[in-house]
């Protein structure tokens, strides 16, 4: 969009996320971000219906009671905007149900929305301003991490936080109107607050959830921070000690990613995004898919003797290793990164979905059927670009059947469709806004309205 190159990487996302306040948008790619807006928003109102999650939040609210011109999603009132961002990344990311770009592996909104969303509503920002930071957003993070494919992961980190930082900075500082030099500040500022690691797989903890959620916030303390003179290092990304670096171990990613900068505005990026379909780890939901096709032929639950599962050895990090714990997981948040558990559930006749994924009891039926599947890895997986599945099910009787899953359902080659979108985000915005008001928020976010009446639309009680 610009036909200046600049100096650093931030300045150049800066820029663009400077210009597309109002620079020509494709409708599509508008349509779609409102898509991914009104999902994320109801993932996160589905969350705060959740006992456990519930009290966390309200345990949030008790050490943080002040009152600010944001929603918190499934709480009364409006709070501070960072506190805001917070709680809603926190839940938007807590049930494994919000959206993921494949290559780049992010989860876009869990990150975006909350921060977007914040920043809008304390800056006197519209639904249509609201959209295009969600736009900008995406388009920014996913080349961060599609810089370095999968090289943040290798190394412990989840680039959904790590990069979601500086990015929620800048879309963060375009919201307060701050110029080009606060705005490149603000994601420096933001860089040092980047973190989030995988260590939550070794005991079944949610901390996972808190990823997204404190990069939002991250960012929006990080703008504050730019606003009233501090200042941040523009090459927080591709310098000697950037995120890069320091994160992914990846010095070449720096170049990676000016190369990408140059399609911004050009190629959109948030058209590969994937909405997810079952509230588990969608590197799962190909296999999910493979099962129930199988089941399709030879009826519900059958004898199963044995099943074997091909899996790209970057998906394996996270749902087979160690194979005994994901055998065995002890709890249901456990269960989310669980190859064995879920398929079992599938095979079982079972389904995945938000009550099976957040109950407090492990489905001990799975478990026992978790101990006849294994797992080798498929070298040749086009993962991370595709999220591929090799499935063979030997049923006791001696009979074998096999499916390939090329690339999951919900992504851009399989999309979704915005029906099963509507249908998605009606089941878990009615958890706690009821059959009238999620309708009444499914038609703002998508068919018009304004930021206001979003809010308002938004409130509990």
């Amino acid at each position: 969009m610009t036909n200046a190159t600049p100096r650093s990487l931030s300045t150049r996302a800066a820029l663009f996320a400077h210009e597309l306040v109002c620079a020509p948008i494709p409708a599509d790619v508008l349509h779609l971000a409102r898509l991914h807006l009104a999902d994320a928003i109801g993932v996160g109102l589905a969350a705060a219906s959740v006992p456990t999650h519930r009290r966390l939040l309200e345990t949030l609210l008790a050490s943080h009671p002040a009152e600010g011109p944001a929603t918190a999603l499934g709480l009364t009132g409006a709070r501070p905007p960072a506190i805001a961002a917070l709680m809603n990344g926190t839940s938007m990311h807590s049930l494994e149900f919000d959206d993921t770009h494949m290559g780049s592996i992010v989860h876009g909104s869990s990150v975006i929305v909350p921060a977007a969303l914040a920043a809008s509503q304390a800056h006197s920002g519209t639904l249509e301003s609201l959209i295009r930071l969600v736009v900008a957003g995406w388009e920014i993070l996913v080349r961060l991490g599609q810089a370095s494919p999968g090289g943040f992961q290798r190394r412990g980190f989840q680039v959904t936080s790590v990069g979601g930082a500086p990015v929620a900075a800048l879309l963060a500082a375009v919201a307060k109107g701050l110029p080009l030099e606060q705005t490149v500040a603000a994601a420096g500022i933001a860089g040092s607050q980047a973190g989030g690691i995988f260590e939550f797989l070794s005991n079944g903890s949610n901390v996972k959830a808190l990823h997204p959620g404190w990069a939002a916030h991250s960012g929006l303390w990080a703008a504050d921070l730019a606003q009233g003179g501090m200042t941040g290092p523009e090459t927080v990304l591709e310098g000697r000690f950037g995120l890069f670096n320091a994160y992914a171990n990846d010095g070449a990613a720096g170049a990676a990613m000016a190369g990408l900068l140059d399609g911004l505005g050009a190629e959109w990026r948030l058209l590969d995004a994937a909405f997810k379909l079952y509230p588990c780890c969608h590197y799962i939901h190909p296999y999910l898919e493979a099962a129930e096709s199988i089941l399709s032929e030879v009826g519900t639950a059958p004898a199963i003797a044995s099943v074997l599962c091909k899996v790209a050895p970057g998906a394996a990090l996270v749902i087979c290793e160690p194979w005994t714990a994901k055998q065995s997981p002890r709890s249901t948040n456990e269960a989310k990164y669980s190859l064995p558990y879920c398929l079992a559930r599938i095979l079982s006749g079972k389904p995945i979905d938000l009550d099976a994924m957040t109950g407090e009891r492990i489905d001990e039926n799975a478990v026992a059927l978790s101990q006849r599947i294994q797992w080798e890895p498929r070298p040749e997986s086009p993962f991370p670009e595709k999220f591929d599945a090799d499935l063979t099910v030997v049923l006791e009787d001696g009979r074998r059947f096999h499916r390939y899953i090329e690339q999951v359902a919900g992504s851009a080659e399989r999309p979704a469709g915005e029906n099963a979108i509507e249908r998605k985000f009606m089941g878990n915005a009615e958890r706690l806004l009821g059959e009238r008001g999620a309708q009444n928020a499914w038609r703002i976010l998508t068919a018009g309205g304004d930021l206001a009446e979003l809010g308002e639309a938004l409130v509990i009680g």
